[in-house]
């Protein structure tokens, strides 16, 4: 049997948004594992990894680690993951390694005089959640690794120690956030030089107290973060800044084993995340409203608007229905067949739909589920299929760095809906399902997804860049199964992405100027976006695997 560790999906949460492209994915000499990620050092430290004897979760994870150095504007291990895993007996499982509010929160805890302030819930010491993905990286070692984990956390610390010299895309996410990062002086002394300028393009940037706080984590690990001195240094911080995050916080928090959300799509079954995350509900219900229509003989104006339409009836339902399902009922009907089929009767070939509202599953009240991004993707030939997406949301998070331990906290706590209604930082909005509770863990978009044929899986992917993960996923998939293009070629294609609120139809300027008019003749109001996001895939097809890193990664990593 075909043994595969699959694809630790790190999706980098940034708002909407090195060596050549064979740096980004690579297989192994002799074929038996693949990575893609968004970085080709997180790539070369996980291949290092598979050099030294281990599989594809310990591949996945060194990915994770590195990436925490290399690319800590989006990811680290100050923030939170999911992971779907395919283990090398056929075993899935669905690994929730999200934040967490503090046990201090409250629904109105970034209300000021009747009003929401934004910036408390995006900057600073109330931004933050606990974050899960140490947790969840122990897990997997402990479960699924081959090595032991000072040899998986090996390659990171040398990155953090040693350095590395700071790429366009790094170089801009500095400049960007200059004046907040220099708010914060432990930030400033490792992002910003003396005079608070954020440091250029090629300069070698050293991470000591991260690489100190890595090595403790694979001497003593997960203990070390959650109930040792790095939850000490947390509470210190935050009791000196006006958090609310404790040391009995990270003591509490735990990863949770939630079952995956499984669907039917054209022969594949497609394993996705549930509840918080509602990347795996709606990949699931947009991919179901399409069944009735055949993409393949559709015309690309048709194609993309009926597309169009089932991402704007998903995230109207996305908007009511979705929350922690310790806290909210979520109902199971989001994702039948019956349900979507219902949906995509409303939608007409010739115009889109108006006044769009959410739509309310059978038996809502009582069949419930259970109580700036990196996507990286790993398989190997052991059985093991790991797909993992971790963040620290926005570029840098909270832009706070706990003193001492060269940590970025998260701004995780963004990802609640701070009052009914009212958008965050990616414009979505949402009700009472998502609101800020103690203990409650925040809606999130990632979609960490398997394909399954006969029951083997036959490709993982995921994707970075908020909201638009979902319809990126969607559409890799549509590309791939229905105009039955490479993987290359589906990632390549023009995206497109509707949110339901705004009501906007989100175009890449790539996509063509007729299209573009076609789209708009039938009633979608069009703005142009990118291009945009990142997504990560691997396939198994014929006897060999094929890793794919977003196309698009080259061009922008030069501008």
């Amino acid at each position: 049997m075909r043994n595969w560790v699959v694809l630790v999906c790190i999706m980098v949460l940034a708002p909407w948004g090195v060596a050549g492209m064979e740096g980004y994915a690579q297989i192994t000499p002799d074929g038996r594992a693949a990575v893609a990620t968004v970085q080709p050092r997180a790539t070369e430290a996980a291949m290092q990894v598979l050099a030294n004897g281990g599989n594809a979760v310990d591949a996945a994870v060194a990915a994770a680690l590195a990436l925490g150095v290399v690319d800590g504007h989006n990811s680290g291990i100050g923030g939170g993951s999911f992971a779907v895993v395919r283990w090398a007996d056929g075993t899935i499982e669905a690994l929730d390694g999200r934040e967490q509010a503090p046990a201090k929160a409250h629904r109105d805890m970034f209300v000021r005089n009747g009003e929401v302030q934004r910036g408390l819930s995006r900057t600073g010491a109330l931004a933050s959640g606990i974050p899960g993905s140490v947790a969840l990286f122990d897990y997997l070692l402990d479960k699924g690794g081959a090595l032991e984990s000072a040899q998986v956390y090996a390659p990171a610390i040398e990155l953090a120690r040693s350095g590395f010299p700071i790429d366009q895309i790094y170089a801009n996410r500095l400049a960007r956030h200059k004046e907040v990062l220099a708010k914060f002086p432990a930030t400033a002394k490792v992002l910003l030089n003396k005079a608070g300028e954020p440091w250029p393009v090629g300069h070698q940037l050293v991470q000591s107290d991260l690489a100190n706080t890595y090595e403790k984590l694979a001497s003593e690990g997960s203990e070390y973060f959650y109930r040792g001195d790095f939850a000490g240094a947390v509470d210190k911080w935050m009791q000196h800044n006006g958090g609310l995050i404790s040391a009995e916080d990270f003591a509490r928090y735990q990863m949770l084993v939630r079952k995956p959300v499984r669907s039917q799509y054209r022969g594949y079954e497609v394993v996705g995340f549930g509840p918080p995350s509602s990347g795996g509900v709606h990949v699931a219900q947009i991919l179901n409203i399409l069944q009735p229509f055949e993409l393949a003989k559709l015309s690309e104006v048709e194609r993309y608007h009926v597309i169009a339409e089932a991402m704007k009836l998903a995230f109207a339902d996305r908007a009511y229905w979705l929350g922690d399902p310790a806290f909210t009922k979520v109902p199971k009907g989001l994702v039948r067949a019956e349900y979507a089929k219902k949906l995509a009767a409303d939608i007409s070939l010739q115009q889109a739909l108006t006044d769009v509202t959410h739509g309310t599953p059978a038996n809502a009240a009582i069949d419930l589920f259970d109580k700036h991004t990196t996507h990286i993707a790993t398989a190997d030939q052991h059985g093991n299929w790991v797909a993992i997406t971790t963040t620290v949301n926005t570029d840098f998070g909270s832009k706070v760095i706990i003193p001492g331990t060269g940590v970025v906290m998260n701004n995780q706590m963004d990802d609640f809906s701070a009052q009914p209604g009212v958008p965050n930082i990616y414009g979505l909005v949402g009700t009472e399902a998502n609101a800020i509770a103690p203990g409650k863990r925040p809606l999130s978009s990632m979609s960490p997804t398997l394909l399954l044929k006969d029951d083997q899986p036959v490709m993982t992917l995921g994707a970075a860049g908020g909201p638009t993960i979902i319809t990126q996923v969607v559409q890799a998939i549509i590309n791939h199964v229905d105009l039955e293009l490479g993987l290359y070629e589906a990632l390549a294609l023009p995206r497109i992405h509707h949110q339901w609120q705004p009501d906007t139809l989100y175009l890449e300027p790539s996509a063509s100027d007729a299209l573009h008019k076609a789209l708009a003749a039938r009633g979608h109001t069009l703005k142009a976006l990118g291009p945009y996001g990142s997504t990560q895939a691997i396939e198994w097809r014929k006897g060999k695997f094929d890793a794919v890193a977003e196309p698009r990664l080259e061009q922008r990593n030069k501008h």
